[in-house]
């Protein structure tokens, strides 16, 4: 039986988003990228590895003036600063600054873009807003669910356009995907979902205090989260290995798969949601994130189930962080690098979805350190997204009330398993339905003098 490979370079896709078609599409929605008197003003806070890469994915796609550059570790913010100044058309290096407040009070951006680790991004996001800028904030969007509540309460008062960087709506092969077999009715009905993460991504280690480097403003990084002794520079991993800063494994990928699967069957908030895991491998290290970890997010007649291990080896090793969707039909695999459908009728040839690659497009792609080639394109498609619904007034794709439910589902998972016990979300009172203790729990404390936002105050 032959296999039917939609190679998505030989379907004439890159076509659509060649330098020529990107001028005039952005001509209709009224950014004119030949203009240089009229540049998007931007600034982004959080210059480490992927609010950094989210930066160069604009400076592709739009006429910008990167206008300012926040960080709080010195060595990053210069080192940034430069590559900027190489990028843009202008030559300029942005002005930097170590404290967002500072940045923001300037009111003199359009766009703000926000790379920070997730314990900052409702402050953030929220005091971009109200300084009148558009925001792209990374997922997951909050650390617990009532900032998340306050971050789609402030876009809605403010009437700004906040769009989340779960880039798999914008990825090409997963768009066509949903085209060609989801939406096509090629599955029948879907009645089962599986998603998981069996990459060893767990960051664990016991390295010994040591004293804050002067290019370092450790107070400041730490911000609203507890305040951890010292224990070296907290970038790229280290940070996520801790609930103080973040969700977890399930916060940082399952919200990627959940959010894809929501997207692709038009799917709402869960009814209810039981988790179960810890830490029952690697037990030797300072990490208090779970390295394994099941959660059932119930809908109707739908369960889409999560499993996450950071030890051993993934069930299918052609797909270890993916999502598979159960029809009556047949069964659809969806990664970030592939897609397959496998009919259930044994004479139908399965169809076969690669990743799609812009290396050619975009040459200075194969330069930048660390860049993500398979999710390049995606971010690429995400911004374009971003600045249409800024020029239309629409909702952008990743919209932050999406990107809400499905970081609020993480972390009631999340919650679910260290009660012990399943767990219904009601977004109206914002309360656990008949769960006093664990309504308590959707605010984490703040360090002070920070000040947790709550939706009421957007009302």
């Amino acid at each position: 039986m032959k296999k039917d490979t939609f190679n998505l370079d030989r379907r004439n896709f890159i076509k659509g988003t060649s330098a020529a078609m990107l001028f005039s599409t952005f001509s209709a929605y009224g950014f004119d990228l030949t203009n240089e008197d009229k540049p998007i003003r931007v600034g982004l806070i959080g210059t480490g590895w992927y609010g950094t890469s989210d930066l160069f994915k604009l400076i592709q796609v739009a006429n910008v003036n990167v206008v300012s550059l926040c960080d709080v570790d010195s060595k990053f913010l210069n080192e940034v600063a430069v590559l900027v100044s190489q990028r843009q058309k202008s030559g300029k290096k942005p002005k930097l600054y170590s404290d967002y407040r500072k940045m923001l009070e300037k009111k003199d951006l359009d766009i703000v873009l926000i790379g920070t680790p997730d314990h900052w991004h409702a402050l953030q996001c929220i005091a971009a807003i109200e300084s009148g800028a558009h925001v792209y904030v990374q997922k997951p969007i909050s650390v617990d669910v009532i900032e998340g509540e306050a971050m789609v309460a402030a876009a809605r008062k403010h009437n700004k356009v906040v769009q989340v960087g779960t880039q798999r709506k914008s990825t090409p092969h997963l768009i066509e995907v949903k085209k060609r077999i989801v939406d096509a009715g090629l599955l029948g009905k879907i009645k089962h979902v599986e998603m998981c993460c069996y990459y060893h991504m767990r960051a664990n280690g016991n390295p010994p205090l040591e004293p804050v480097p002067d290019f370092l403003d450790y107070e400041m990084w730490t911000g609203p989260a507890p305040l951890r002794p010292y224990d070296g520079l907290p970038h790229r991993r280290w940070w996520r290995t801790f609930m103080e800063y973040g969700n977890g494994i399930t916060g940082d990928m399952c919200v990627h798969m959940y959010d894809t699967v929501r997207w692709m069957l038009k799917l709402g908030w869960p009814k209810k949601i039981t988790a179960t895991g810890g830490i029952y491998v690697q037990t030797d290290g300072k990490s208090n994130i779970a390295d394994t970890q099941t959660a059932i997010f119930e809908h109707d007649e739908l369960n889409c189930v999560w499993q996450h291990r950071t030890w051993g080896t993934p069930a299918d090793p052609e797909y270890p962080w993916s999502f598979k969707l159960y029809g009556e039909k047949g069964t659809l695999s969806g990664s970030t690098m592939q897609a397959d459908f496998v009919p259930f009728d044994k004479d139908a040839e399965p169809i076969h979805f690669d990743v799609l690659y812009e290396k050619e497009q975009y040459p200075e792609d194969l330069i930048e350190k660390d860049n993500e080639l398979n999710a390049a394109p995606a971010t690429r498609r995400h911004m374009r997204n971003f600045l249409a619904a800024i020029e239309n007034g629409t909702r952008p794709v990743a919209d932050i009330e999406e990107g809400h439910i499905s970081t609020a589902s993480c972390i009631l998972a999340n919650l679910s398993m260290e009660l012990g016990r399943p767990l219904s979300y009601d977004p109206k009172t914002r309360t656990v339905i008949d769960d006093p203790e664990a309504t308590k729990l959707l605010q984490r404390e703040y360090r002070g003098p920070w000040e947790h936002p709550h939706p009421d105050q957007f009302s």
